[in-house]
């Protein structure tokens, strides 16, 4: 380090940052964010992110809410008088005092549990993975409530339109037309469902908040130099993937621990934002650095998925992540994407090119795909017909809805997936969950001072708007794996929002 800064590279760079920072391209850019600020506070966006609505707002004082909310807490509330009636005993036993010592470090657990459940190659993966995973950090959630009299389970803070979905998920297997076949989808958000309770009432501080983000640059980390070895070992080119026709010379798509490419792609446009956050707060330089590469490892693996529609996504999320963070380097963030575009591999290019050609057969074969699923709606737009792609399969193929040589999986898009699965309350209180999870985090961040909490909390927002962005063209919950991995990152929006509004002023 003492020979860099010695060097004549070193002193080339500090004249160049001076001479930058008297130059008239500084003093517009400066402008240039300035008045991008301006526009942005003046915005309707930032207005639409400033309002909460009735049913948002009042949930905490709700009936509803303190029922569940007393449901949820009984089996802590008896744990902590079992304590309490006990405390000699419990205090006397190593293992005791031992559980309790590890309950309060459930985050850090959590963190590793993200990282080992989403790296188990896909031959040997199993979703009850999942279920057992949330099952286990639950119990060591209560262990360290009934050690700890201020502990609890958040139910407050995931907020009402999140327990309307899921009521509506619950719904969806009750009045389903193959009960059978959505028992077993309701396991998958069950998993998601503690995930997000667990992760919520677990973060009490910024550092916590550091060791999820941590676990999920961890995944990223080691699917990406997977996802580079499975290229560097000249992966086969699947014909069902990519149409070669328009997308010639293009290499293979790679899945790394996952059965798909597009699902790959997903974790990592969820992840990515939160690997950048860890690379922007990380105090230590080691921890910096490891960072940094898991983000360029996860960029590079992002790029050989040959994803568009995550592409999308990631672009949505990068730009809203800088919006959030610090709104003056958007103008320079955009001026940079402009010049960093040409930069761009060939097949990237062609393969951005092939969106919205019609004669691309992954375009084409979207277009049956929603029509089918529009009938489903327009047949049943209330009750749906029931939870998981089975049910939505035997009823399309029941009244031969769907009119192609591929077969029938799902519609191809997250939103009508929901909508023909959980009918008007499915879509109701999933477009308002993540809007409103989306709203509270970045309002929250907005208020807080600074901080790793507000880091990690802008990039978890714009992971979701991202998330919206791809699932306009993509079913991102095919694979239970990729929907706990977008309620855990959910579930860390929430969680920072809190801590930004423990930490500065309450978020409103």
């Amino acid at each position: 380090m003492t020979l860099f800064k010695e060097s004549c590279l070193c002193r080339l760079l500090f004249l160049l940052l001076a001479a930058y920072e008297d130059s008239g391209i500084h003093r517009l850019a400066v402008r240039a964010g300035d008045w991008c600020v301006c526009r942005i506070r003046e915005s309707v966006a930032l207005r639409f992110l400033r309002r909460e609505g009735a049913a948002a707002r009042s949930w905490p004082d709700s009936l509803a809410c303190g029922l569940l909310s007393r449901l949820v807490n009984l089996p802590g509330r008896l744990l902590r008088k079992a304590y309490l009636l006990l405390e000699g005993t419990f205090e006397e036993s190593f293992f005791a005092r031992l559980a309790f010592r590890l309950g309060d470090e459930t985050a850090a657990a959590e963190g590793w549990a993200v990282l080992l459940l989403w790296i188990i190659p896909y031959e040997y993966w199993n979703n009850a993975y999942t279920l057992m995973a949330f099952l286990a950090l639950l119990l060591l959630l209560h262990a360290g409530i009934m050690g700890r009299g201020d502990r609890r389970l958040d139910v407050e803070t995931i907020g009402f339109f999140p327990a309307l979905f899921f009521g509506a998920v619950v719904l969806s297997v009750v009045f389903s037309l193959t009960r059978e076949a959505s028992v077993r989808f309701l396991v998958y958000h069950i998993s998601a469902a503690l995930c997000v309770l667990v992760t919520v009432s677990a973060l009490r501080s910024a550092e916590e908040l550091k060791r999820l983000a941590a676990g999920a640059s961890g995944c990223v980390a080691v699917s990406s130099l997977y996802a580079v070895f499975q290229r560097a070992s000249g992966l086969e080119v699947n014909k069902s993937y990519v149409d070669l026709r328009l997308n010639e010379g293009m290499p293979s798509r790679v899945m790394s621990f996952f059965d798909n490419p597009n699902a790959f792609a997903q974790v990592l446009m969820l992840l990515l934002p939160l690997t950048l956050a860890l690379v922007l707060c990380s105090k230590r330089r080691i921890s910096r650095l490891a960072a940094l590469a898991a983000l360029v490892l996860g960029a590079a693996a992002l790029g050989m998925t040959y994803s568009r529609a995550a592409w999308i996504g990631i672009a949505c999320a990068m730009v809203v992540l800088v919006f959030l963070w610090k709104p003056k380097l958007l103008p320079g963030f955009l001026i940079l994407c402009v010049l960093a575009a040409p930069l761009l591999p060939s097949s990237i290019w062609n393969r951005i090119l092939t969106i919205f050609n019609p004669a691309d057969t992954s375009t084409s074969s979207r277009l049956p795909l929603f029509k089918a699923g529009l009938e489903v709606v327009a047949r049943r737009p209330v009750s749906g017909v029931g939870l998981g792609t089975a049910a939505v399969q035997r009823y399309v193929k029941l009244l031969n809805l769907y009119r192609a040589r591929s077969p029938f999986v799902h519609t191809h898009s997250t939103y009508l997936q929901i909508w023909v699965e959980m009918g008007a309350l499915g879509i109701v209180g999933f477009v308002g969950s993540i809007l409103w999870g989306a709203k509270r985090a970045a309002r929250a961040a907005g208020r807080c001072p600074g901080g790793a909490a507000r880091t990690i909390t802008c990039a978890a927002c714009a992971s979701l708007c991202g998330a919206l962005v791809c699932g306009l063209a993509d079913y991102l919950w095919n694979y239970p794996r990729v929907m706990c991995v977008f309620w855990f990152v959910f579930a860390v929006a929430l969680g920072g929002a809190k801590l930004c509004g423990e930490g500065g002023r309450p978020p409103v």
